[in-house]
């Protein structure tokens, strides 16, 4: 970009089961709590765009779960982080739909999977992936060749 900061093709890694879907969606975000609403507010418009309104509600909470997730260990892994000398880590969602499905994917500077925490009734957090896992048909990460950290995904079907 010019000034510094590292702009990733997230792209480049893709699978070639999805590098074929006709529609995609990329937002870069710094990994900031402001990055959750505005990747839901993203999710829900791109959607909407595509005429996928009724997918809206999963893939916002997807896309809020996974973006927290990324948010949350991009700032406690200090040191270890990419963030193409901005001072602020990087976190990229993607969407991409066909007639049937909509992918969602939220990559990181984080190397490693996530994990899911058994988590106590009294606990505030620790349930995100399990409402993925619950609202989503699959779910995976993996890591991503000439990105330092990972890639989340859910598919969800739409129809």
């Amino acid at each position: 970009m010019g000034d510094g900061t590292a702009v990733i093709a997230p792209d480049a890694d893709l699978p070639s089961a999805t590098a074929s879907w006709p529609l995609s969606s990329c937002l870069q975000l710094g990994a900031l709590p402001t990055a959750v609403p505005c990747a839901r507010l993203h999710a829900r418009a791109v959607l909407a765009e595509w005429g996928l309104a009724s997918a809206s509600a999963p893939a916002e909470l997807i896309v809020s779960e996974l973006v927290t997730n990324a948010v949350q260990e991009s700032a406690s892994a200090q040191g270890q982080r990419h963030d193409g000398g901005a001072g602020v880590p990087v976190v990229i969602v993607r969407l991409a739909a066909d007639r049937d499905r909509v992918l969602i994917e939220v990559w990181d500077s984080v190397a490693g999977g996530p994990l899911i925490r058994p988590g106590r009734l009294d606990d505030e957090g620790g349930r995100g992936l399990l409402l993925v896992e619950a609202v989503c048909d699959r779910w995976s990460w993996r890591p991503v060749r000439g990105w330092p950290g990972k890639v989340v995904w859910a598919e969800l079907r739409h129809r």
